[in-house]
């Protein structure tokens, strides 16, 4: 609104005739005569208001209009359309303002996601149990994180600004057509006042100001009339729009929840296990002992027997010229009867020249009885530590391997170091990598068909 003080002298009406004689208003002609000369001047102030003043931008027909000197076209159905479509236009701008928030905020969890079970998998150990399964479960947590974004920025986001772009052309739209409402009433105004001056009325000035006024009120009205058809139409969709948009996104949210509970159940059961087995001590260091020194040979004991490394030679009772003594020795000390078998060897050896036949039958005898009760593998150390198992074959032999044993039953690995086979199964027994995880009972060995290494009990197998 434009306040000017204007100047109190042009205001004055000068009501004196040519020759400067004062006229007297005393008539209701000559009132009416001076009101038409102040409307002029009034007129005149405001034409200059218009065109030299700086500070406003409307049109003289706007300008006019909001002075209240002329009639403006009223439109109260479509300024109803406009007032819901400044409202639609808002939920929708500040529906994609947040949407862009939340899109940022979940690729900024998946990339912590990922961080984490990256972290996870680097110390979680390997020798733990379900290492492998916490890695296979980390992807596919990460497929379902750019799953999940995808179908975000894909199926919710575009149509979301699809949405959103029609109403800066609609709003453009909206302006042309008050542009041209302003237009349509000015030509009306000028075409009024060629018609209502008879004195100086120009039949060509008014033939051209209706040509002008029925262009002008004919662009008007079909911008009016497209608007009038475009307007609802965008208004109602807003519901169409709305069910499909949140459907698709509340679904991908239930798919990705849903799955990714999935994956978590998985993880949780995997540290379960590795709890599990870490309170029966799996994964405690155990404390190295000191080594036990060899019984002495004596008259009792044919052989000696034990997984520890012997400072002393073989027992002298194993030689070449005894071999009963090494097959029938496992019996011996599988039955607890050591001392009296190893007495009458001793004794058959002293008769061997007087009885020379009975040597092959006891020796048949013993062997037959080795066959019958061996279970367990026994192994005799050398002094420097090699181990060998009675009964099993040493010669031609890969590189590092001691000998060879044969499954006779079934057994399926509870660890990720054992070794898995079936009955029949041949595997060959090594040495452990390091000799303090050796366990009492248990061997290490690679299956010859798959050439898997891990420990597995020594009961379960028979030597070859």
């Amino acid at each position: 609104m434009i306040i000017t003080e204007f100047d109190k002298q042009s205001w004055q009406l000068d009501t004196r005739d040519t020759h400067g004689n004062d006229l007297k208003l005393n008539n209701e002609s000559t009132v009416n005569g001076v009101a038409n000369v102040l409307s002029c001047k009034v007129q005149v102030q405001l034409n200059s208001l218009v065109h030299n003043s700086s500070v406003t931008q409307l049109t003289r027909p706007q300008f006019l209009q909001n002075l209240g000197k002329v009639d403006r076209t009223a439109d109260d159905i479509f300024d109803e359309h406009l007032q819901n479509f400044m409202r639609q236009q808002n939920a929708a701008n500040r529906l994609q303002k947040e949407f862009n928030n939340y899109i940022r905020c979940v690729r900024a969890v998946q990339a912590a996601s990922k961080t984490l079970m990256d972290s996870l998998n680097e110390i979680y150990e390997s020798q733990w149990t379900g290492h492998d399964l916490l890695y296979v479960q980390a992807q596919n947590l990460d497929m379902l994180w750019q799953d999940f974004t995808h179908k975000l920025a894909d199926q919710v986001l575009v149509p979301l600004n699809t949405y959103q772009s029609q109403f800066p052309e609609m709003r453009k739209k909206i302006d042309k057509r008050g542009r041209k409402l302003v237009d349509y009433d000015s030509q009306r105004h000028n075409f009024q006042s060629l018609q209502c001056n008879p004195r100086k009325r120009d039949e060509l000035k008014v033939s051209r100001g209706k040509e002008l006024l029925e262009e002008a009120k004919r662009t008007y009205e079909q911008l009016n009339s497209e608007l009038h058809d475009e307007l609802p139409a965008l208004y109602d969709s807003r519901v169409l729009f709305l069910v499909t948009n949140l459907q698709t996104l509340f679904a991908a949210e239930q798919v990705f929840h849903t799955e990714s509970a999935k994956v978590y159940s998985e993880l949780e059961a995997i540290v379960d296990k590795l709890a599990n087995e870490s309170q029966r001590g799996s994964y405690t260091l155990k404390k190295s002992t000191e080594p036990q020194s060899p019984k002495s040979p004596n008259a009792n004991s044919a052989l000696i027997i034990n997984t520890q490394p012997a400072q002393n030679n073989i027992s002298p009772a194993v030689d070449e010229s005894a071999p009963e003594a090494r097959n029938t020795s496992p019996t011996t000390q599988l039955n607890g009867n050591a001392n009296s078998n190893a007495n009458s060897n001793a004794n058959s050896n002293d008769n061997s020249l007087n009885n020379q036949d009975a040597s092959p039958q006891n020796t048949v005898v013993a062997s037959k009885r080795v066959e019958e009760l061996y279970d367990i593998p026994v192994d005799v150390e050398y002094e420097n530590g090699t181990n060998f198992s009675l009964g099993a074959t040493t010669d031609n032999l890969p590189p590092g391997v001691l000998y060879r044993v044969k499954a006779t039953y079934k057994y399926r690995r509870e660890d990720v170091d054992e070794l898995s086979f079936d009955v029949g199964d041949i595997i060959r027994v090594v040495e452990y990598d390091d000799p303090e995880e050796q366990e009492q009972g248990w061997l290490m060995g690679i299956k010859e068909d798959t050439n898997e290494k891990g420990m597995f009990p020594a009961n379960f197998t028979k030597p070859l």
